[in-house]
């Protein structure tokens, strides 16, 4: 229950006390000639979302805390202003993405089954629980090319990742806020929303396609399968499936508030490059890092992110390739490997002068490029480093990008959430 639903009901009791009688009340609202406000709902909020971290508002210097040693200018220093949010505080590791992966699996194998659904979401209350070890089911998914059967003794049959496809719709808001799209918008609504399909399960190889002459074979067998490295962060994941993420977390949650009668809440999504800087300074405002100035180790000598430090010394720094999500000292918002392990993908277009026209008050500059643009419109922004990166990618205000389309070994993601504050 919220505070001003109880003010309101307060109100209204002493109101009865009062007054000369009960007043009516009508669509909500006390009918007394005087305005007392209607609140939307009495439903109560969720609490603090798991595994996040509240980054309050406030202002900083967004652009370069040192030499431009490329002399690209692609980043100019000015002062924005950013609202708050929160944000998970550690990167996305292998289990929570295989929960997705998992639930993307199950519902297609119900949906084959004959499950009702809209954009994957299934009514499991309408199905019996699936066991893929059935034998009937194995062979009736083995049919439908659902498992991939290899002809190698001791080899068992493995679920076809093309398979595991998640569709989604969501409204195009950029189209629909603008004037000269009113009408269009009455005469055909559904134009403005767009339908995706991606496929969810992460590429595996990129262990190896990422490096020429490396012998990287052991990661790609092992690394989103183990349970070793289930709380490493996920790799292998492209713009569209981290979007799609979002969208599937936003939906898991609005599902389970509205089955507990809760308000829903907004959209889980990715970063603006804004809002990942802020966040990754930790409340210093002009620092190279996340842990201040100027250097990448402490006084005792230790490194303070995983990196490719020196010229080939990747153990150097205690992890080989990555490292688990909560690993090193968090920055002063308390987010962990805002610098290094992986590089992290935010929802921003990089375009080389976009620090000169977007805003001041919470910039981003976005482009919803389709599979028919040319390479450059599906660049998207990556910031923080990774652990095969030097340390100049580790600065906060390193700007550095990637094809939408395209996944790598050290790049990972973490979400955000627009809610008002819970201390």
């Amino acid at each position: 229950m919220t505070k001003n639903f109880v003010f309101y009901v307060f109100a209204a009791f002493l109101v009865v006390l009062v007054g000369c009688g009960k007043p009516k009340s009508k669509g909500g609202a006390i009918d007394d000639g005087q305005v007392h406000g209607i609140s939307p709902n009495s439903k109560p909020s969720m609490s603090m979302p798991l595994g996040m971290v509240y980054v309050p508002p406030g202002n900083f210097h967004m652009g370069p805390s040192d030499e431009d040693i490329n002399y690209t200018f692609t980043s100019r220093n000015r002062e924005v202003s950013i609202p708050g949010f929160w944000m998970d505080a550690t990167e996305l590791t292998n289990n929570k993405y295989r929960e997705f992966v998992y639930w993307v699996r199950d519902s297609t194998v119900a949906v084959m089954l004959g499950a009702p659904y809209y954009d994957t979401i299934v009514h499991w209350k309408q199905l019996k629980t699936v066991k893929l070890d059935d034998a009937k089911f194995k062979d009736q998914l083995s049919s439908a090319g659902y498992f991939i059967k290899v002809d190698a003794q001791g080899t068992k049959p493995f679920f076809n990742p093309e398979k595991l496809i998640y569709a989604y719709t969501e409204p195009d808001f950029q189209e629909l806020t603008k004037s000269e799209n009113r009408e269009a918008f009455k005469a055909n609504p559904l134009q403005f929303f767009k339908k995706r399909k991606v496929m969810a399960y992460p590429d595996t190889t990129v262990w190896m396609k990422d490096f020429s002459y490396s012998y990287n074979e052991p990661m790609t067998k092992r690394y989103f399968a183990h349970p070793s490295f289930g709380n490493y962060p996920v790799v292998g994941v492209n713009w569209r499936q981290a979007q799609a993420f979002c969208n599937w977390r936003t939906k898991k949650l609005n599902n389970y508030l509205e089955s507990k009668k809760m308000a829903v809440e907004s959209d889980f999504r990715l970063p603006s490059e804004a809002e990942w800087e802020y966040a990754a300074r930790g409340g210093r405002s002009s620092s190279m890092y996340p842990w201040g100035n100027y250097y990448l180790r402490n006084k005792k000598g230790c490194l303070l992110a995983n990196f490719k430090p020196g010229r080939g010394n990747y153990a150097e720094d205690g992890g080989f390739y990555t490292v688990r999500v909560d690993a090193y000292w968090p920055n002063g918002y308390g987010l962990y490997n805002m610098s290094g392990n992986v590089a992290e993908w935010t929802n921003s277009y990089f375009n080389e002068g976009a620090y000169n026209i977007v805003h001041d008050m919470s910039p981003d500059l976005r482009y919803d490029a389709k599979d028919s643009d040319p390479p450059r419109m599906k660049r998207k922004v990556v910031r923080g480093g990774s652990w095969k990166d030097v340390g100049y990618y580790l600065q906060t205000s390193t700007r550095n990008y990637e094809y939408q389309d395209t996944s790598k070994s050290y790049i990972g993601f973490r979400c955000v959430i627009d809610l008002v504050p819970r201390r």
